[in-house]
C-alpha cells in the first residue's frame, strides 16, 4: 500500500512497519501480520479487529474522533517554526521544515482545537508523529501553552495527546526550555482547578515524557503504547543487563503506578465524555 494511500487514510506507520495491500485496499497489521480491509479498520477507529493492535493515527483522525460530529475549532494553525539556532546537519533546519510541512500538510508536530464531547466543551492538543518525530519545540510549546491559557480563561478541561520522539535537537536549549513553559501552565490549570488529562500514545518519549506528559490530573494511555525517557536499548547498554519482560509498555507503566488507565481507542470518546460529565458534576477543589 502506497504512502499515499496510508496518509489519506489517516494510518502512520514507523520506518518498521512494512504494510502490504496487493490492490490498495488491504492494510497487514505489523503485530498479528493478519490483513484487514481499510474499511473495517476505518470503522474500528484505526484498530486491528483481529489483535487489537494500535495503528498511529493524527491529529486529524483523534479531532474525529473525539468531538460530536466532527466539528471543532482549530486554535493558533499558522505558527510555524524559526530557526534559532541557524541549524545544519545533513541539510538546514528552514528546509527540513518546509520539507515536512509539504510531506505531511501540517504547519508543526502538534495541533490544538476546542470543540464539544456529547455537548460538553474540551480543549485538545494532539501531537502528529510524522512531524520530525513528533518532536517538541518551540511552536509545539507555544501551542500547548496557549492552548491551556485558552482553558484557563474559558475554565475548560484539557486534553493533550502524545505522540513523541522528544525534544527538537534542531532547537536546543530552546526546545528544552518548552519542558518548563508547559509545566508551568499545566500547573496554573491545577491550582485552579481545571481538570487536564494526557493521553499517551505510542510513543510517548523524552522531554515530552518528562515534562507535561506525566502531569495529568489523570495519566492515560492506549493499550502498548511505548512510554519512557530514553530507549530501552540505551537503558539496556547504560546499565548493562536485561530489561523486564514489556519494559516501558502502557501495560508496564500501569502495573508500576506511572499510568493511571488504559484506554482502549474505540471507547475513547464514551471515557472522555464520562470523564467530563463526572468532573462539570463533581468539579475539582482549587489547588487539590
Amino acid at each position: 500500500m502506497s504512502w499515499f494511500r496510508r496518509e489519506k487514510a489517516g494510518i502512520q506507520t514507523s520506518t518498521d512497519e512494512k504494510i502490504e495491500a496487493p490492490d490498495g485496499l488491504w492494510t497487514k497489521c505489523p503485530q498479528c501480520k493478519k490483513p484487514s480491509h481499510i474499511k473495517e479498520l476505518l470503522a474500528n477507529q484505526h484498530v486491528c479487529p483481529h489483535c487489537n493492535y494500535h495503528f498511529r493515527i493524527g491529529s486529524e483522525q483523534y479531532f474525529n474522533i473525539i468531538f460530536d460530529d466532527g466539528k471543532y475549532t482549530e486554535m493558533d494553525a499558522k505558527l510555524v517554526s524559526g530557526d534559532p539556532l541557524e541549524f545544519t546537519d545533513s541539510k538546514d533546519y528552514p528546509s527540513r521544515v518546509a520539507e515536512m510541512q509539504r510531506k505531511s500538510g501540517l504547519k508543526d508536530a502538534l495541533r490544538s482545537a476546542h470543540g464539544l464531547v456529547e455537548g460538553l466543551p474540551l480543549v485538545v492538543a494532539c501531537m502528529d508523529f510524522t512531524f520530525i518525530g513528533g518532536s517538541m519545540g518551540s511552536v509545539v510549546g507555544e501551542k500547548i501553552k496557549r492552548a491551556a491559557q485558552y482553558s484557563l480563561e474559558k475554565r475548560i478541561p484539557l486534553l493533550i495527546i502524545s505522540r513523541s520522539g522528544g525534544a527538537r535537537m534542531m532547537e536546543g536549549t530552546f526546545s528544552l526550555m518548552q519542558m518548563a513553559k508547559t509545566s508551568a501552565l499545566l500547573a496554573r490549570l491545577h491550582q485552579e482547578g481545571i481538570p487536564y488529562l494526557s493521553l499517551m500514545t505510542d510513543p510517548t518519549t523524552g522531554g515530552v515524557t518528562a515534562s507535561y506528559a506525566m502531569l495529568g490530573d489523570l495519566n492515560l494511555a492506549e493499550p502498548g503504547a511505548l512510554i519512557g525517557f530514553a530507549g530501552p536499548r540505551v537503558i539496556r547498554e547504560t546499565i548493562g543487563r536485561d530489561l523486564p519482560e514489556g519494559f516501558q509498555s502502557a501495560e508496564f507503566n500501569l502495573e508500576h503506578g506511572f499510568v493511571d488507565n488504559i484506554i482502549d481507542r474505540k471507547t475513547l470518546r464514551s471515557t472522555l465524555a464520562g470523564l467530563l460529565v463526572w468532573f462539570s458534576q463533581n468539579g475539582m477543589k482549587k489547588g487539590a
